[in-house]
Formats: structure tokens, C-alpha cells, sequence
């Protein structure tokens, strides 16, 4: 199909830069929220959209248990590291 290896590269390109923001030395994952309630969970990612945060430095983690009703979800956000913390 014409065009496909450019869009396969962009969207590699698009990975490899993600990847290189949230690297472990670059920073940390802040947990924000951990519920059971999907409710509260969408009322929490609204907020973070009106706050206008990187999407793509959201991560949201379901855990999944026996019974599904004892499921839980984890909203977090990269927070980047700002320097060396000097003691």
C-alpha cells in the first residue's frame, strides 16, 4: 500500500520520543488517584484535560481482580526530574 512505510516510520519516530521523555533517568511516575469508582476516575482525566497536561504523559493502570467488582484503576503522571537534590 503506497504510503504505509512513511506512516509506519512516523508513528516509530512518534514511539522512540515518547520513550526518550519518560526514560527512568528522566524522571518519575506520580500516582494521582487510585480508586475502585471508573466515575471518579473520568471526573479526575477531565480535570487534567482543562488543565491542559500532556496527554501523553498520563498513564492509567487498571488492575484487574476476582471478582471484576474488586477492580481497581491507578491514574498516574510523569513528573520529570528538575536536577540533583543537594542534602
Amino acid at each position: 500500500m503506497p504510503g504505509q512505510r512513511r506512516r509506519r516510520r512516523r508513528q516509530e519516530a512518534g514511539r522512540r520520543r515518547l520513550a526518550a521523555r519518560t526514560a527512568p533517568d528522566a524522571g518519575r511516575w506520580e500516582v494521582l488517584l487510585e480508586t475502585g469508582d471508573q466515575a471518579e476516575l473520568h471526573t479526575r482525566l477531565r480535570r487534567l484535560r482543562e488543565a491542559r497536561v500532556d496527554a501523553s504523559l498520563i498513564r492509567i493502570e487498571t488492575l484487574c481482580r476476582r471478582p471484576v467488582e474488586l477492580s481497581a484503576y491507578r491514574l498516574s503522571r510523569f513528573v520529570t526530574d528538575t536536577g540533583p537534590v543537594d542534602r
